[in-house]
């Protein structure tokens, strides 16, 4: 089957799960689009309908249609062996230049305030280490360094580890926390339920790291998972949207006006950082940026602006 031909050309390069259903997805879309006519049939004029479309019918966000577009290239030149010319009548969408929603210390106080147990230790992280939410949820214990006071983010965008601040102010709760998580893991080995899913091959080459305390999630979900798919009972870390969704009712209940996420941790990390007097080659390799260029966002929404411009305003 064709879509089980690009899931294995996604795998055996190492992709993402997440960009593994990405081009799945769009090349569903694809297909459906032309109406289920198989690839081989088709060629760069139906690709450009295609993007096309989604640019003036659908009023998707540039980076929608650059996600597209990326999914059926690779789709016809990784999976297919057939080139795509002729892509210069696509009709694009804009690229706008937003700026990065981010909460000044107060907000960041007003939601953590009212965050709790889990949430409350992936928020610390998220702001304190200018975490993403899936690294701070696929941390592993062995990633976790309380004698020097740093966590290794392992695997982050683009596939690179880097090494951030451990907040000095969750380091107790989150000691105890993993105290707790520890137990947690003792019963569920007691229980036939304690083997992990590892990364890549570790766990042929290791065959007792799934069981290996170092190697469980610092935060696991509440209850075992049972799918076939995945062997035997495993317990996986815990799911996104349970942190979204407290972030997202603490920031409602805090009354902030602002449309503000998960994320905005990271954006206000970067910008409390520049404010203080950080060189932004050192946030740049804190944020894990693969260029300087896209940390400079920043500059443009510290206190002082960007210039340091004093509004005429204040001078009346």
């Amino acid at each position: 089957m064709l879509l089980d031909k690009v899931r294995e050309a996604c795998r055996l390069r190492h992709f993402s799960p997440r960009t593994e259903k990405a081009y799945v997805g769009w090349i569903r879309r694809f297909i459906r689009f032309h109406s289920r006519r198989h690839p081989r049939e088709m060629g760069a004029p139906e690709v450009t309908a295609f993007l096309s479309a989604l640019a003036v019918r659908g009023r998707v966000s540039a980076s929608t249609q650059n996600q597209a577009l990326h999914a059926l290239v690779f789709l016809y030149g990784e999976v297919l062996g057939i080139s795509l010319p002729g892509l210069d009548g696509v009709v694009r969408a804009r690229q706008p230049v937003r700026l990065p929603v981010v909460l000044d210390r107060s907000e960041v106080r007003a939601v953590l305030a009212r965050l709790t147990g889990v949430s409350w230790l992936a928020g610390m992280l998220l702001y304190g280490a200018g975490l993403r939410l899936s690294e701070c949820l696929d941390l592993r214990v062995k990633d976790i360094d309380f004698e020097r006071n740093v966590i290794a983010v392992r695997q982050g965008k683009g596939a690179k580890d880097r090494m951030v601040p451990l907040p000095a102010a969750v380091r107790a709760r989150l000691a105890a926390h993993m105290e707790g998580v520890r137990a947690q893991h003792a019963r569920d080995v007691a229980n036939g339920c304690g083997r992990i899913v590892l990364p890549g091959a570790i766990a042929r080459k290791y065959p007792q790291a799934a069981v290996d305390w170092r190697w469980q999630f610092v935060f696991p979900a509440g209850r075992v998972c049972r799918d076939a798919r995945w062997g035997q009972p495993t317990r996986f870390r815990l799911h996104e949207t349970a942190v979204q969704r407290a972030v997202t009712d603490a920031v409602r209940e805090a009354g902030i006006a602002k449309r503000a996420s998960c994320h905005t941790f990271r954006h206000s990390f970067a910008t409390h950082l520049l404010e203080d007097g950080h060189d932004i080659r050192t946030v740049q390799e804190l944020l894990g940026h693969a260029s300087v260029t896209t940390t400079m966002i920043y500059t443009h929404v510290i206190n002082r602006g960007a210039l340091g411009v004093k509004s005429p305003a204040d001078r009346l």
